[in-house]
């Protein structure tokens, strides 16, 4: 069994691709109104939100438990509307040496999809894979569109 991995997920988002984006690059500290089972926090810690290099704590729930994230974002791209964060700090470090978190929005056949990936390596062969965490991602994801189908 390998210590480096990669999982993917993929969610139709039919509130708007664009919306999804611009939310978590330019204002993900509304992100626990919209999903305050998920994410209970999100402050920014250095930089401005939406630059790379910024660091972001997030508080949140991962498997029934209160966690916490520390996260520089290392890299937006406009273009494919993605970002990707990666952890520095926090509960994951306990079980990780190294982990991303990405998404990007791509539109086909006017369906906007919302794919996550998650790339990783374990400190241990015993560590399990973060499935979990992407469930997270997933849910995240449908809590962000049910409250804009909501408001729109």
């Amino acid at each position: 069994m390998g210590l480096k991995g990669k999982l993917t997920a993929q969610i139709e988002m039919r509130a708007g691709g664009d919306v999804f984006h611009e939310l978590f690059r330019f204002t993900p500290h509304q992100i626990p109104k919209m999903s305050p089972t998920t994410i209970q926090g999100c402050d920014l810690h250095q930089g401005e939100w939406g630059t790379v290099g910024s660091v972001i704590i997030w508080n949140y729930t991962h498997d029934g438990k209160p966690k916490v994230a520390k996260e520089v974002i290392e890299a937006i791209d406009e273009e494919k509307r993605s970002v990707t964060f990666k952890i520095v700090e926090g509960n994951l470090m306990e079980l990780y040496k190294a982990i991303k978190a990405s998404f990007h929005v791509e539109t086909t056949s006017d369906v906007d999809l919302v794919t996550w990936t998650l790339e990783y390596e374990k400190l241990k062969d015993d560590v399990e894979d973060p499935l979990t965490l992407l469930g997270v991602c997933i849910k995240l994801t449908k809590d962000i569109e049910s409250h804009h189908l909501k408001t729109t």
